[in-house]
């Protein structure tokens, strides 16, 4: 390999792309460089030729097999990843490659790839040209892609000449083609809506009168984003489904109605020693069949989401190759989960990882195939929502709309914009996303519904409470008032309600059942005499009560705390003194700090001021005696 700093060591830089330029005009060979990244432009000659490009780096492009020989490296790993594709998912992976410098070039025919800004180095060509494939395949130490739909026999020729393709070719051979896809995964026992093959129109009418209608329509190739697929709603929409996708030539499948409730997606890693690492299911929502919306984590029970992972993981240890999957779902009205399809690349329901996890999908998929540890794939904030920028029309307009959502994100807390940059704004084009994080699922949607301007209270995001109040009469209020006062002192948005366990019982059954889902975290409950609201409450919901035992007319109170600490097992309500709203608010402040520093540092604070207070109160008291001191 020619070296430029070693052969030209006292020219400029211009100088030296002229020279090179004139060395190798005969070759046709193209330089550009911008700042820290170059280009190389592959010709059609050298395609034919099959000749090798100079790439003009810093860095030698020679391959150290660092973490893959177990040598001894500089940094993370100096191994060079190359990536087919250049779009935002490229981006995003030099995003993260730059974090750890770890070299990234990329392969994508656009010379203004989104990837383009960011990658060691570009190199403009196909990456489904076989020539092109293999000479760029030839300089990486490891080769992956953004976009499946690439030269996958190149990529199998490559592997038996020595290159080191993550995930293997024959993972992206299944992927590439959704009827293998099925085929596969059906052979390894994944519950998959049911499929058949259709190549004209007797087979598919064949499969609705198996399958019934709705009958959905696939493209075995070249489907994503919601292309390639049609819904035939009787027999009689059968020819004209199958022409809108091109005819049956193209290759075409069908698939049973799936009576889903819920869009699913599970991200899952797998190392190069075939360790696995799941993020938490995602809730996906579609706009036009596009991915819009995406919520994590997803709001279904634990056996729902441990099922989902289950599935997921399954699906993934069946391929070969390391790397990070998407597994998307459905959850269909009875509670089984159905796979969807996969893909063998990050995937846009895992963006919100870059600010929701301790470790991106990006730079997993890095750890991944380069050969380190995987890393940890949980959330490190509460909830997140991610929201797809989509052009909303051509041009100039569409940027002007996409400029105003974007200008009303800046304003928002928790809120992180991603911007692909692509030199063309297009309807329906993925031009970006913004995430937001919060404490909550109902603070991040309230915040992303005001982004939208869909709600909002003198452009900003209404305060979702982070604890409920509640008590079974107004009787209760003067002592529950006290919980509420400390909670205002913490900065602790607090709702404070009336609930009868016995007055407005399918209120309570309502106010318990919702409270999770609205982004309260901690609930105080008031109650005297039989007290059998805090219980109730306890017994409806998952998170923690605590009990207020309020004095009553009778018995003085003592019958409301035994009856508050007497509940049956797996009924766990805390409780206080009798009266002491005060203790309870302090014990929710308590709680909320396990998640929010900020909190635990106010309540280390609070603390040391009761303690100054009393020594104030013993140095006066010693100073003035106890009788001036009772009469002050």
């Amino acid at each position: 390999m020619l070296s430029l700093n070693n052969t030209l060591p006292t020219i400029s830089a211009h100088q030296r792309i002229s020279f090179v330029s004139t060395i190798f005009a005969q070759k046709r060979v193209l330089f550009r460089t911008m700042d820290k990244n170059q280009r190389v432009l592959f010709s059609s000659s050298q395609q034919a030729q099959n000749s090798s490009p100079v790439l003009s780096c810093k860095a030698s492009l020679e391959v150290v097999h660092d973490s893959l020989s177990g040598s001894a490296v500089h940094g993370l790993s100096e191994t060079v990843v190359g990536v087919l594709g250049g779009g935002q998912l490229g981006r995003m992976l030099c995003e993260a490659a730059s974090q750890m410098a770890i070299k990234v070039i990329v392969l994508d025919p656009m010379e203004n790839c989104p990837a383009s800004a960011l990658a060691h180095q570009h190199v403009v060509g196909s990456y489904d040209n076989s020539a092109t494939v293999e000479e760029f395949g030839k300089r990486c130490g490891v080769l992956t892609v953004e976009i499946e739909h690439v030269d996958v026999a190149t990529l199998e020729k490559l592997e038996q000449q020595g290159v080191d393709c993550q995930p293997k070719a024959s993972t992206i051979r299944i992927i590439q083609d959704k009827y293998l896809q099925k085929v596969h995964f059906s052979r390894h026992g994944i519950p998959l809506p049911k499929f058949m093959q259709i190549d004209n129109l007797e087979s598919a009418r064949r499969a609705g009168d198996m399958f019934g209608y709705p009958l959905m329509i696939k493209s075995r190739r070249l489907a994503y984003d919601g292309r390639g697929n049609a819904v035939a709603k009787s027999e009689e929409q059968l020819s004209s489904a199958v022409n809108a996708l091109g005819g049956y030539d193209r290759g075409l499948y069908v698939e049973q109605w799936a009576p889903f409730v819920k869009e699913l997606s599970v991200i899952v890693a797998r190392g190069r020693n075939n360790s696995i690492a799941c993020y938490p299911a995602v809730e996906t929502i579609h706009r036009d069949n596009i991915c819009h919306i995406v919520k994590s984590p997803a709001n279904v029970s634990w056996k729902i989401m441990k099922l989902a992972t289950d599935v997921a993981q399954s699906a993934v240890s069946s391929l070969e190759g390391a790397g990070v999957f998407a597994v998307e779902l459905f959850l269909t009205e009875d509670g089984q989960i159905l796979l969807n399809e996969v893909a063998p690349r990050p995937h846009n329901s895992g963006h919100h990882t870059i600010e929701a996890c301790f470790t991106s999908q990006y730079e997993q998929h890095l750890r991944a195939v380069v050969g380190l540890p995987l890393g940890d794939p949980s959330m490190k904030t509460p909830a997140a929502v991610m929201y797809n920028i989509l052009g909303e029309d051509d041009g100039e307009p569409g940027l002007l709309l996409a400029n105003q959502l974007i200008g009303r994100a800046l304003g928002i807390p928790g809120a992180s914009i991603h911007w692909y940059d692509k030199p063309e704004m297009r309807r329906q084009r993925k031009m970006g996303h913004i995430t937001i994080v919060g404490s909550s699922m109902c603070i991040v949607e309230a915040q992303l519904k005001v982004m939208l301007n869909e709600d909002s209270v003198n452009d900003q995001p209404a305060v979702a409470p982070r604890v409920g109040i509640i008590m079974g009469s107004d009787s209760d209020l003067p002592v529950m008032k006290d919980a509420a006062k400390i909670l205002k002192e913490f900065d602790v948005h607090a709702e404070v309600k009336i609930v009868s366990a016995h007055r407005t019982p399918e209120m309570m059954f309502s106010y318990a059942l919702s409270a999770r889902e609205r982004g309260i975290q901690v609930i105080i409950a008031g109650a005297g005499g039989a007290a059998h609201l805090p219980g109730m409450v306890a017994a409806l919901t998952p998170l923690p009560v605590i009990g207020v035992p309020v004095r009553a007319s009778t018995l003085d109170g003592l019958d409301s705390l035994l009856s508050i600490v007497q509940m049956p097992r797996g009924v766990p309500v805390a409780t206080v003194a009798i009266n002491n709203a005060t203790n309870a608010g302090l014990l929710a402040v308590r709680l909320l700090g396990i998640s929010d520093i900020n909190l635990q540092a106010r309540m280390a604070q609070y603390q040391e001021d009761r303690r100054d207070e009393v020594l104030v109160k013993g140095e006066r008291l010693e100073k003035v005696g106890y009788e001036e001191y009772l009469n002050s």
